[in-house]
């Protein structure tokens, strides 16, 4: 009994109080990083009041400096180091859609997918005739741009180009900076001259779309007022 008494005393006795660290101690710590370039701490670390050496090949950040403050950065190295998300692809779609009275319009009858697109231009362009001109598409990783051409009759080209492609944070809205899509018609510069490209059709700075969306770009006209060009675009996420 008395044993167990004791015992119990022991285990009630308050431990020992363990000296506290001084924050302004100089230490060193080397801290190992897996994803982020350790160049790239540099500069952003020398914000913390430490000294900083960095070796690229094992991967290692050394922090020299006041106990509180290497513990500061390091704790900003674990938050910075973390895998970055996976990028995405954009598949983008732009189909030419010619309107006009004339009784002698070329093209190809109207995808389904755009029918209702298309009907909805008609109520603000009573235009007697839609064809479809032509449609190009592209694919490009998110933040980075991409272009495409389509050949015609007669030497014509089409085009269809954005410098950036990306993807909102929230998911919601695809960004697209300084598209353009449009024709080159060849005009001829004379006997002997050759050809020169007459550009026509829509340049935008930015474009937002949702995703899966029939986004009406705009319209450029083709031969005067009679006959017009639109330009509808839809994009997709591809995971």
């Amino acid at each position: 009994m008395k044993r167990f008494l004791l015992a119990m005393a022991l285990l009630a006795a308050p431990l020992p109080a363990q000296p506290s660290q001084d924050p302004n101690e100089q230490i060193q710590k080397l801290v190992t990083v897996k994803y982020i370039d350790p160049l790239s701490l540099r500069n952003l670390l020398g914000n913390f009041g430490v000294d900083i050496r960095v070796d690229s090949h094992v991967r290692v950040v050394a922090l020299i400096g006041p106990r509180n403050r290497v513990t500061t950065a390091e704790d900003a190295i674990k938050q910075l180091d973390i895998p970055a998300a996976a990028q995405k692809d954009i598949e983008l779609a732009v189909y030419f859609v010619v309107a006009s009275d004339q009784p002698n319009l070329t093209g190809n009858p109207i995808p389904q997918d755009l029918q209702s697109t298309v009907a909805t231009l008609k109520t603000t362009f009573p235009f007697k005739a839609y064809l479809l001109l032509d449609a190009l598409s592209l694919r490009a990783r998110s933040g980075v741009g991409a272009e495409s051409t389509g050949q015609l009759s007669g030497g014509r080209l089409t085009t269809f180009k954005v410098n950036s492609a990306s993807l909102e944070a929230d998911g919601s809205m695809i960004r697209l900076d300084h598209l353009h899509a449009g024709l080159r018609i060849p005009v001829s510069l004379g006997a002997g001259k050759g050809n020169t490209y007459m550009d026509t059709g829509i340049s935008t700075e930015v474009v937002d779309v949702k995703e899966g969306q029939k986004l009406v770009v705009g319209r450029s006209s083709l031969d005067g007022p009679e006959k017009a060009m639109f330009l509808i675009l839809i994009a997709k996420v591809i995971n």
